[in-house]
């Protein structure tokens, strides 16, 4: 199941992927953005309200919701911290939630204008986008690891399956490709203009090129671009199946997802959805840990 935060219309699209339906559409108030999804439930945010909500999706109930006082945009769960992040565009910052009760727990700073927000084996990453860097956390204490510049606004990020970071920057149109260990950057990868988000399946990264209207597919070897897939109008948020088979990517302008088969790199077709579709974040529900 895919969970698509429709920005103009306020809702999410509730999408089975396997009859490529759309299922039924939940309210949420605020033009929602941000969203992660686990199980049976998603956490959106929804920036016009600055309002994060912990849904649902089989009743469309409202678990928990908080109000908060900056600006929030990119939401990452930290399943075994029983933790949801949640960056802070005004305010240079990230808040901690209860991942229950959405309950604010601490908060951690960043450079200027965090964005995309990403987990894996023990580490946080944020996309500074104003600062040009990324700012990486240790989740065992949320001590900071420090910062990697990067290139012109970054936005999009996430971390490959060897572990590598990959983020997106909007201003150059080129991925970043960094050692989080090491606090190094191994890498600079060009690709469409605007790249967005990312997302990781048979040993390729496939980033989405909003004024591209594109995904462009890296090697994870050499780091080369072997594919440019045309796909809908203004591509933004990107996710990958839990088998691994097919990436599905969010068209903020055609109202529409586009699946792709991630061996043969063919579009498999589309699905509609709400008005303004960005579901930026791991909008696809999975069992295991996120």
């Amino acid at each position: 199941m895919a969970y698509i935060t429709n920005q103009s219309s306020s809702d999410l699209s509730v999408l089975d992927l396997e009859t490529r339906s759309e299922l039924r559409r939940i309210s949420v108030p605020g033009q929602p953005a941000g969203v992660v999804a686990h199980g049976t439930e998603a956490f959106t945010v929804s920036p016009e309200s600055k309002t994060v909500r912990r849904i649902d999706t089989r009743s469309g109930e409202v678990l928990a919701e908080v109000l908060l006082d900056g600006g929030p945009i990119g939401i990452a769960l930290d399943l075994k911290g029983g933790r949801v992040f949640v960056s802070d565009w005004y305010n240079a910052r990230i808040w901690v939630l209860d991942a229950l009760s959405l309950t604010v727990i601490d908060t951690l700073q960043t450079g200027s204008a965090p964005a995309g927000l990403a987990i894996q084996s023990g580490l946080l990453a944020a996309a500074n986008r104003d600062a040009d860097q990324v700012s990486i956390f240790d989740l065992s204490d949320l001590s900071s690891r420090g910062v990697v510049p990067t290139g012109e606004r970054p936005f999009g990020l996430g971390f490959a399956p060897d572990g590598r970071l990959f983020v997106g920057n909007v201003g150059t149109n080129d991925v970043t490709v960094i050692d989080p260990e090491a606090g190094e950057v191994i890498g600079t990868v060009p690709v469409g203009e605007r790249p967005y988000g990312v997302a990781f399946a048979k040993g390729q990264a496939f980033v989405t090129n909003q004024y591209s209207d594109s995904v462009s597919v890296i090697n994870l070897q050499n780091l080369e671009v072997i594919r440019q897939i045309d796909v809908g109008e203004y591509p933004e948020g990107i996710d990958v199946t839990g088998d691994g088979e097919r990436i599905v990517v969010a068209n903020w302008f055609s109202n529409s997802v586009t699946l792709i088969d991630a061996g043969t790199l063919e579009v498999l077709g589309e699905i509609e959805t709400g008005d303004g579709p960005r579901a930026f974040g791991r909008f696809i529900a999975r069992e295991d840990k996120p």
